[in-house]
């Protein structure tokens, strides 16, 4: 069986849409071991969301471990949460919020992070510098493939 890290590398790949005999071809292994690799990696990424679901009192409302996102709702903050898996920065969970941006200590991170996942998903952003715009744009897109 494949390491955790090779199956990850497997649903990175399937994520950014390459077919399974091509991530086959490429690895050197039959497409069945790439989908049961796949298969497993699946259940581990379920898993993990809805753990971090759990963990930071969100209700699940629709979750989808082959794009790796758990959309729910803040039971203590009553908004509405995102949870997703990034290949570069590994599990997050945001926050729908209007911030003050600008004077946020954090702003060149959640714009790395959102334009991150963006391209990982391959999903083409306006320009912006708002990061909580952006985050809108990029999870309202996200919301439509699932």
């Amino acid at each position: 069986m494949f390491t955790s890290e090779k199956q990850f590398e497997f649903w990175k790949l399937r994520r950014a849409r390459m077919p399974n005999i091509t991530i086959a071809r490429n690895f050197g292994v039959s497409r069945q071991a790439v989908s049961k690799a796949l298969l497993t990696m699946d259940g581990k990424i379920e898993t993990a969301l809805c753990e971090m679901a759990k963990a930071n009192k969100i209700a699940a409302e629709r979750i989808d471990p082959q794009t790796g996102v758990l959309f729910g709702h803040s039971v203590p903050l009553g908004v509405d949460a995102i949870i997703f898996i990034s290949g570069r920065h590994g599990i997050q969970v945001w926050y729908e919020h209007d911030g003050d941006c600008g004077s946020c200590e954090e702003y060149a991170h959640c714009i790395e992070l959102l334009w991150d996942y963006a391209d990982e998903l391959g999903i083409v952003l306006n320009r912006t510098a708002d990061p909580t715009r952006m985050a809108e744009e990029l999870f309202a897109k996200v919301r439509e493939m699932v």
